[in-house]
C-alpha cells in the first residue's frame, strides 16, 4: 500500500512508483538485496531514457570551442522546450516570478548561490515597507510623524530577532512566553513541513549552526559517546557540532565518499553504523543529511533506518531541501529525533532569518539541562514601533531609526551562513544599553499619562510582548502572510521537481560541451559528484581549468561572476576515498585548504578533513529559470578564451583580492 506521503510523487510520471527523485525508490546503492520488481525495473528505465533524451537531443555531437560560437538565447530555449516538453507545464512558475519578484528581472539578477526557501515574496516585502519608510524619511523634517492607518503589527511581514536565554531542555518542556507573531509563524512552518505538534516540539534559532550546536550542548554524549557525520563538504554548521562535541568526550565518526561520484563508501558507512552487539543500548547522534547541498548527490533513506535499528538518534539536516520535499520525505516512517531547517533568504533581499529545530517529544527527557546559547524569538519590526508614536520628535524618532539599523545588522550577522558572534552578541547588548537610553529620555520628556506607552514600546521583551497581545487582544486566530510558503504550496512537488530537474540536466549537459581549442579533448569544466541523471538534486560543484590543465581559482571565478550579476558560491569537498584504480588521480585532484594555519598539536581528524577540493557551486532555486542557466553558460564560456583568464588573473593579483566575502 502506497503512502500517503507519496500520492504526489506518483503523478509525476505513468508509472506504479512514479519518477520523482526519492530514494524511496530505484536507490542508487543497494543496501539490502532485493529482487526487482516489475515496477522497480519500469521507474528504472524511465530514469535511464531521461539520461538518453538529454545527451541526444541537446547539443548532439557538438563541443564549442569559443564563447562567440554559443547559440543565442532564444535558439537554446527553443531546443531545451523540445528536449524537455514537460518544462512548459511549469509556466505558473514563471507568472509568480514575473509578478512577485520583478527585481529580478530589472536588475538582470541570477542567484545560483544558496539553497533556501524565502517566507516572503519580493513583492509582499515592498507592499508593506513602502508606505512606512515613506513616512519615516518625509518625517525627518517635522516635528512629528503623519498619522498611519490602523493596522495591526503582524500585518507587516518584517520581523527582529532576539536571543534567549536558558537551556533547550527547559524551553521543549515548558516552552515560554512568545509573541503572537512567534506563535504563528511556528504554527505556520510546521503546517509547511507536514509536522505534527503533538510529536515534535519547535525552537527558533539564530541560524542553521545555532541548531546544530544546541543538540551538540544538550546530547548526552557520556553515555551516548559517538557522532557520525555524513557530510562532502566542510560544514560551518557541522564543525560547530563536532567542536562542542568533543569538548564533551564525544568519539567522532564521518562517512567517507567515493571518488569520481562521490557516492557514500556503503562498506565503510555500515562498518561504523551496524553494532556487533546484540545487546541494544543508544550507541550515539547519527547526523544525515537527505542530500548533499553542493554537489547534489541524493543518499538513499535506509541509512535513517539502518542506524535506527541500530541503537542510533537521528538527525536529519533538511536545510538542502528543495521547497516541497518533505512532502515525499515520510517523517512518519523514520520519525527522527532530531530535525533543523532554516528559512532566510529571499533572491536577493536577506531579512532576519533564523533556523528551526525540532525535537522528537519522547527523545527530550534525555537531554541534558545544560545553559543553551542560540535560541531566539521572533518579534514585530521595531521600526513599526517607532511609527505609532505619532508625537515622536526628531531626535527621539532618529534614535528609534538607529536602533532598527542596528538590529537589522545583528541579525543580518546571524544569517544562515554565518556563526553567532561574540561581537554579533555584544552588539545586541549594546542595542538593548541604547533602547534603556532613549526610554529614559521618553519618560523624563513626555506627560505621566504618555510614559507607560513609551516605556512599552521601547521597553523589554516581554513588555513588547505584552504591548502585542494587548493589541490583538480578543483575536483568537492570527495569522502570518508569508507568500513564499504559500506560492510553492500551490505549485506542488511534482510541478517544483519536474522543473528543476530539466534545468540542472541541461546544465550540466551544456558546460560538459565546451572543450578548449586546439587541444587534445581538454574540458573547460570539471563537474564533481552526479552529472545527467534524473534523480540528482539542483545543486552542482564544478571547476574551471584552462588550456594548459591549470584550475582557475574558484574565488576568482565568483568574483568575475559576481561583477555579472551572477551570484555563485564555492565550496570545500573533503572526506573523499579513492580506490586503488584512482590513486594516481588523488595526487592531481586533492589540495590542502587554504588558509589553514599548522596547529602545534595533532590532530588525524583535522588533516584529514582539510584535505579536499575547493569547488565553485550553483544552486537552482524553485523560481530559476532558463535565462538564468543560460547566462551561467554563457559566462563560464568566456574562460575558453586564455587572454581573458589571464587578464582576470593579472587584474585579480594587482588588487591584491585574497578572499572575497560572501
Amino acid at each position: 500500500m502506497q503512502s500517503p506521503c507519496l500520492k504526489e510523487v506518483s503523478q509525476v510520471c505513468p508509472h506504479p512508483h512514479g519518477c520523482c527523485p526519492t530514494p524511496f525508490f530505484g536507490s542508487p546503492e543497494p543496501l539490502n538485496k532485493v529482487p526487482k520488481s516489475k515496477s522497480g525495473s519500469t521507474s528504472a528505465a524511465c530514469r535511464r531514457d531521461f539520461a538518453a533524451t538529454t545527451t541526444s537531443s541537446i547539443f548532439p555531437n557538438t563541443q564549442f570551442t569559443n564563447h562567440e560560437s554559443l547559440p543565442s538565447l532564444q535558439q537554446s530555449f527553443n531546443e531545451f522546450r523540445k528536449a524537455y516538453p514537460q518544462y512548459s507545464d511549469t509556466h505558473r512558475v514563471d507568472q509568480i516570478r514575473a509578478q512577485e519578484y520583478y527585481h529580478l528581472s530589472l536588475s538582470k539578477h541570477t542567484c545560483l548561490d544558496y539553497f533556501g526557501i524565502g517566507l516572503f515574496s519580493y513583492n509582499q516585502l515592498q507592499e508593506q515597507d513602502s508606505s512606512s519608510r515613506y513616512q519615516i524619511v518625509s518625517s525627518s523634517s517635522s516635528s512629528s510623524l503623519p498619522p498611519s492607518a490602523p493596522s495591526q503589527l503582524l500585518d507587516i511581514p518584517f520581523f527582529s530577532v532576539s536571543h534567549k536565554t536558558g537551556n533547550l531542555k527547559t524551553q521543549l518542556l515548558h516552552g515560554g512566553q512568545e509573541s503572537k507573531l512567534e506563535s504563528a509563524m511556528k504554527k505556520r512552518i510546521m503546517n509547511f513541513l507536514n509536522i505534527s505538534q503533538n510529536d515534535y516540539s519547535m525552537v527558533f534559532t539564530a541560524n542553521r549552526t545555532s541548531a546544530f550546536k544546541l543538540v551538540a550542548e544538550s546530547y548526552p554524549f557520556q553515555s551516548s559517546r559517538k557522532l557520525l557525520t555524513v557530510y562532502d563538504y566542510e560544514s560551518e554548521a557541522v564543525e560547530a557540532m563536532i567542536n562542542t562535541s568533543e569538548k564533551k568526550g564525544a568519539r567522532v565518526m564521518s562517512a567517507e565518499f567515493t571518488w569520481p561520484r562521490l557516492r557514500i563508501n556503503s562498506v565503510i558507512l555500515r562498518r561504523m553504523v551496524v553494532s556487533k552487539k546484540k545487546k541494544k543500548k543508544k550507541r550515539g547522534l547519527f547526523v544525515f543529511p537527505l542530500h548533499s547541498r553542493i554537489t547534489g548527490v541524493r543518499y538513499p533513506y535506509q541509512w535513517m533506518r539502518i542506524a535506527q535499528e541500530n541503537g542510533w538518534h537521528i538527525l536529519i539536516d533538511a536545510c538542502a531541501l528543495g521547497p516541497k520535499d518533505m512532502d515525499s520525505f515520510g517523517l512518519s516512517l523514520f520519525c527522527p529525533d532530531f530535525l533543523v531547517c532554516s528559512f532566510y533568504k529571499i533572491f536577493g533581499e536577506n531579512p532576519s532569518g533564523f533556523g528551526c529545530l525540532f525535537v522528537k517529544k519522547s527523545t527530550v527527557p534525555i537531554l541534558e539541562a545544560d545553559a543553551s546559547a542560540g535560541m531566539v524569538s521572533l518579534l514585530p519590526a521595531a521600526k513599526q514601533l517607532a511609527m505609532e508614536e505619532s508625537s515622536s520628535t526628531d531626535t527621539q524618532l532618529e534614535q528609534t531609526s538607529t536602533f532598527k539599523l542596528q538590529d537589522n545588522e545583528v541579525a543580518a550577522s546571524n544569517s544562515f551562513s554565518g556563526p553567532i558572534s561574540n561581537q554579533a552578541m555584544q552588539s545586541g547588548k549594546q542595542v538593548q544599553g541604547e533602547i534603556s537610553e532613549v526610554q529614559k529620555a521618553a519618560v523624563m520628556t513626555k506627560p505621566k499619562e504618555m510614559q507607560l506607552s513609551k516605556a512599552l514600546r521601547l521597553g523589554t521583551l516581554a513588555d513588547i510582548i505584552q504591548q502585542e497581545d494587548a493589541k490583538t487582544n480578543g483575536d483568537r486566530r492570527t495569522e502570518i502572510k508569508c507568500k513564499g510558503l504559500d506560492q510553492v504550496d500551490s505549485l506542488g512537488l511534482t510541478m517544483i521537481t519536474s522543473r528543476a530537474r530539466c534545468l540542472i540536466n541541461w546544465l550540466v549537459n551544456a558546460l560538459m560541451k565546451l572543450q578548449h581549442p586546439n587541444t587534445e579533448g581538454v574540458a573547460l569544466v570539471k563537474i564533481y559528484g552526479p552529472k545527467i541523471k534524473f534523480d540528482r538534486g539542483p545543486a552542482l560543484a564544478f571547476n574551471i581549468f584552462d588550456w594548459k590543465g591549470e584550475k582557475v581559482e574558484p574565488v576568482l571565478v565568483q568574483k568575475l561572476a559576481d561583477r555579472r550579476n551572477i551570484s555563485l558560491s564555492y565550496g570545500f569537498l573533503h572526506n573523499i576515498c579513492f580506490t586503488d584504480k584512482y590513486q594516481k588521480e588523488k595526487d592531481q585532484v586533492i589540495e590542502k585548504k587554504a588558509g589553514e594555519a599548522k596547529g602545534t598539536t595533532e590532530n588525524k581528524r583535522k588533516d584529514k578533513t582539510d584535505m579536499g577540493i575547493t569547488v565553485i557551486t550553483a544552486s537552482l532555486g524553485f523560481l530559476a529559470n532558463f535565462e538564468d542557466i543560460y547566462r551561467l553558460w554563457a559566462f563560464v564560456a568566456q574562460f575558453l578564451d586564455a587572454d581573458f583568464v589571464e587578464k582576470a588573473r593579472w587584474r585579480y593579483t594587482a588588487l591584491n583580492q585574497k578572499t572575497v566575502e560572501v
